[in-house]
């Protein structure tokens, strides 16, 4: 696909996900986020062009908005375009990741969950569990009201959002130390007595144009409430890899990230060692993370429809209260 496309690709992604018009100094930044650096006045000109086949809507001094046209655009983008943009905005978001062990200050990932004002209430009960057990990124959260930015977007009026600390931030840590992890399949892990057993479906990060934890809550093919009870169950996780040197290092960060509130380390190979029957290469080890979207997962399987976007942004990791806070 032309350059020009996945440009304009990229502004409509931007309009689309901040839920209000925007100009173009405003598009410049966010459009950063997805790895595109464009002039103020290369994004007019693409707004121009946008504006004339109905796909943007110009809004005098507001900015502009994405039109129901645009939306279908989007829809209708081929995966290989989108997989492009997720790739770049994971890895950019796990540069940008600055938070520091020691002083416990930066930024921090977020994955965004959007619901209903109203069920705020009943959906902290629900994840509670999940927390408690342990299954999940962090046990760290930020609740942002109605008309309050996070991320790359507003809440939307009449709702709420919920963050959790995404696991890429694990990423962006380990960056900073030296260690680089790379992100393979994201899946459903079943686990038994709390203990990972196996990847009952895998979907590699380089082959889909979502993040796979968002395609398996909206096909309801989680059971996170059933395994934070009970301890049987398929919640989201991801399949990545650490050099084989890196072993002892990891291990003991891993350590200072629990004590920082950053607990997603499910299990962790040996080198060159096949993890749950997934090949590891030479000189590489397995580790398997519990997805930071798994207490938005159960809050879709207690009936109350959510809207997940994973790696929502950056925010300070002073935004952050303990679950038992909210």
């Amino acid at each position: 696909m032309p350059e020009i496309d996945r440009k304009t690709l990229a502004i409509l992604r931007v309009l689309d996900r901040a839920g209000e018009p925007l100009g173009s100094s405003r598009l410049a930044s966010e459009l950063s986020n997805f790895g595109v650096d464009l002039t103020d006045r290369a994004i007019r000109y693409h707004l121009g062009r946008l504006d004339e086949a109905g796909l943007t809507e110009p809004l005098g001094r507001q900015g502009r908005s994405i039109t129901e046209a645009g939306r279908q655009e989007l829809a209708d983008a081929s995966v290989s375009d989108k997989v492009t943009l997720v790739i770049s905005r994971l890895e950019r978001l796990a540069y940008q990741t600055t938070f520091d062990l020691a002083t416990r200050q930066g930024q921090v990932i977020l994955n965004i969950s959007l619901l209903p004002a109203e069920a705020l209430e009943t959906a902290i009960r629900v994840m509670r569990p999940v927390f408690l057990a342990g299954l999940c990124t962090s046990d760290l959260v930020a609740i942002y009201q109605s008309g309050q930015n996070v991320g790359d977007a507003q809440v939307p009026a009449g709702m709420v959002a919920i963050g959790t600390v995404c696991s890429v931030t694990i990423n962006g840590i380990l960056l900073s130390h030296g260690i680089p992890m790379q992100s393979e399949f994201g899946g459903l892990l079943e686990l038994a007595g709390y203990e990972p057993v196996r990847f009952t479906d895998l979907i590699n990060y380089g082959g889909t144009s979502l993040d796979p934890l968002e395609i398996f809550i909206k096909g309801k093919m989680t059971s996170v409430t059933a395994a934070a009870r009970a301890g049987s169950g398929k919640v989201g996780a991801s399949f990545r890899l650490i050099p084989g040197a890196a072993h002892s290092r990891f291990l003991q960060l891993a350590e200072e990230m629990a004590q920082a509130g950053i607990h997603g380390v499910a299990a962790v190979g040996q080198p060159s060692q096949s993890l749950l029957e997934i090949p590891v290469p030479l000189e590489r080890i397995g580790v398997i993370l519990h997805a930071g979207l798994n207490p938005a997962a159960a809050i879709e399987e207690a009936g109350i429809e959510t809207t997940s976007h994973a790696m929502g942004g950056l925010v300070d990791f002073s935004e952050l209260v303990n679950f038992r806070q909210v």
